[in-house]
């Protein structure tokens, strides 16, 4: 059986305290639908595209050279990973190294309203046996307890890739959060329910740019 490397590690990542408040969202544009459904800015768009170009030179100094094939983790990390492969690409078009990535995209389904539940969902994921003896990079907006992402590893894993690394665009602190953490991490966040930039509360919110933490009022608006 091929060598499996997943070290967590959040080192570097930009700490988002409990006591901050959030910006104003007078501060900032965000569609009108959503007024009154908002309690504060916690990320701008602005400073997630500058992490995440970040990111992408780290791994770019980790992986350089590398063939990878990106895994992203859908329907809350499609933008996350669009933005991140973008710049993985415009490094290698400027540097003398390169790293040549295909892109295949899974979904993962387990939260109810605002609860993460026991029924995980693996969608795209049945067949992943092109992964063997290949290097991963697994793409995931969010990592809360860590249970869904050590379960998709698992799954991973089972194909023999040569290779798994994660980029996290958030991670979550709460009290059941588990060793499985990101290599490369954006954000650690607070234990807030957070939408935009891709993630949602039950399909809505993906059209935010900002990331934002959801009031009570729009938890109960939007809920099914």
């Amino acid at each position: 059986m091929a060598d499996v490397s997943v070290q967590p590690r959040r080192s570097g990542a930009i700490v988002i305290n409990d006591d901050w408040p959030g910006y104003s969202l007078d501060l900032f544009s965000f569609p009108a639908h959503y007024s009154g459904d908002l309690h504060s800015v916690i990320i701008p768009y602005g400073v997630i595209m500058d992490r995440t170009e970040r990111l992408a030179r780290n791994i770019m100094d980790d992986l350089g050279d590398h063939d990878i094939t990106v895994l992203c983790v859908l329907k809350g990390g499609y933008q996350f990973c669009a933005d991140l492969v973008d710049r993985i690409k415009a490094l290698s078009c400027n540097s003398n190294r390169s790293i040549l990535m295909r892109v295949h995209f899974i979904r993962l389904k387990s939260y109810l309203n605002d609860q993460s539940t026991e029924d995980l969902h693996i969608l795209g994921a049945e067949d992943l046996s092109f992964l063997a003896d290949k290097n991963v990079l697994i793409v995931e907006a969010i990592v809360g307890t860590g249970k869904t992402m050590e379960t998709l590893l698992k799954h991973v894993e089972a194909f023999r890739p040569k290779m798994i690394k994660v980029a996290g665009l958030l991670v979550k602190r709460v009290p059941q959060n588990s060793a499985c953490l990101p290599d490369y991490v954006g954000f650690e966040i607070p234990n807030h329910f957070v939408v935009g930039y891709a993630l949602d509360y039950n399909e809505y919110f993906r059209d935010l740019n900002h990331i934002c933490v959801i009031s009570e009022s729009g938890k109960m608006k939007y809920k099914i």
